[in-house]
């Protein structure tokens, strides 16, 4: 099929819209539309995208469903461009696999399910691969619109079988340059209100060519990966991991991970549930005092950060508590150490947070102008392999949590002088 066709069906019949507030017009046809108003897209309207990250940026209350829209969006930009600029290996019904694959890329999250990956816990991109099979009205809508069901799920987890031009959507869904990544940096910036994920996306995505069926970006721009990179930096530091986010986040952890332990819950319990299933766990559990801390996160009763370490300097707590299993043992540990100072204190006050690995690598070609490609660490100055790891490093810190009343010298004596 010619290039001409191929863009005329990424066009032809996208009448309908929503409109973004990050100032786009999202094009639909009517297939395509009418799997946003099926009942399983429609529940990503009650899962903010963030988190708690509201309880400190209150403007950061947008959805899942307003990201996915959002991812779609740049998907079909990313479509339109590199047939613009290249020749790709596309067919209609590969694109319009892809396009759906956008838009329910996160069809399977649950809330906190990032905080809960130390588990046993089914990744969402496998999750989202039973609903498009399983929910008849969403798996009707899929098919309607002109796609291959078996192929929106393997482009979104990379754990089924993927080949050819359904290998290379896979690609350009989860790679450095990925049109997940360039939305919800400029999203969260945006309903945040800070200027730090910021990215100029008409640009970057105008620059993309495919070469040996691998998204490149022109020479000319590899910059933009940088600023994408830095961007990443910034929000982590400020925004995903600012210290009452992560008191909330670690909080609703250890609720949910005692429960688990202690059988109030299973893993199975939190699969496929919103925002307000979520928020009524404490009172259909009201007798099991940890869920209480879910309820104080609501209620924004977070506990304060009362000892930190960089993780490369520490060798006691993350030696210790690395692993969820022994991090409940060592925090049982200081909790009775500080009892003795704060009879008042309960058992599931005393939080040991360690953030999750981070990578700033970026698996990105870059083209040269005479049609040569090479890796992007091969061509910049600043994201060097050295400098990837002091940015990893920087921003991750061993923590913990408790009540504002603990006080910092009592827990730094008891943890630098192995009290517990």
């Amino acid at each position: 099929m010619n290039k001409k066709e191929l863009i005329l069906s990424l066009t032809e019949g996208f009448v309908l819209s929503y409109r973004d507030p990050l100032g786009n017009d999202i094009l639909m046809d009517a297939p395509i539309k009418r799997i946003t108003q099926t009942a399983r897209f429609r529940k990503l309207d009650r899962i903010k995208q963030n988190g708690p990250t509201f309880l400190v940026y209150p403007g950061a209350v947008h959805t899942r469903l307003c990201h996915s829209l959002g991812v779609y969006y740049t998907g079909r930009q990313i479509l339109l461009a590199v047939l613009e600029n290249s020749s790709p290996n596309f067919t209609i019904k590969g694109m319009r696999s892809f396009l759906i694959a956008c838009l329910l890329h996160d069809i399977g999250h649950f809330p906190y399910a990032h905080s809960l990956k130390e588990l046993s816990i089914r990744e969402h991109e496998e999750l989202a691969g039973d609903i498009i099979r399983e929910d008849k009205e969403l798996n009707k809508a899929i098919v309607a619109a002109g796609a291959e069901i078996n192929d929106v799920i393997a482009i979104i987890d990379d754990k089924q079988k993927a080949t050819g031009e359904i290998e290379l959507y896979r690609h350009i869904l989860s790679g450095a340059l990925d049109p997940d990544k360039l939305d919800y940096l400029n999203r969260d910036a945006f309903f945040c209100g800070v200027p730090y994920g910021n990215q100029n996306n008409g640009f970057v995505i105008s620059k993309l060519h495919i070469v040996n069926n691998r998204i490149a970006i022109e020479r000319g721009a590899y910059q933009c990966i940088e600023h994408i990179l830095f961007s990443k930096y910034l929000m982590y530091k400020n925004i995903y991991w600012h210290n009452d986010v992560r008191s909330a986040t670690c909080m609703i952890k250890k609720a949910l991970l005692s429960a688990i332990r202690d059988n109030i819950l299973s893993v199975n319990d939190l699969y496929f549930i919103d925002d307000y299933d979520f928020d009524r766990i404490p009172e259909i559990y009201s007798s099991y005092a940890p869920l209480s801390l879910i309820t104080d996160v609501r209620n924004s009763m977070l506990l304060s950060r009362v000892w930190e370490k960089e993780w490369i300097f520490d060798d006691i707590i993350k030696a210790e508590a690395s692993d969820i299993y022994t991090r409940f043992e060592t925090e049982d540990r200081i909790y009775k150490a500080l009892l003795a100072y704060y009879p008042n204190l309960k058992p599931y006050q005393v939080i040991i947070d360690i953030p999750e690995p981070i990578s700033f690598e970026a698996d990105v070609n870059i083209l040269n102008k005479d049609g040569s490609v090479e890796k992007f660490q091969e061509v910049t100055k600043l994201f060097t392999k050295d400098v990837e790891k002091q940015f990893a490093s920087s921003l991750r810190y061993v923590a913990i949590y408790a009540p504002n009343f603990v006080s910092r010298k009592i827990v730094k004596e008891i943890i630098d002088g192995r009290k517990y």
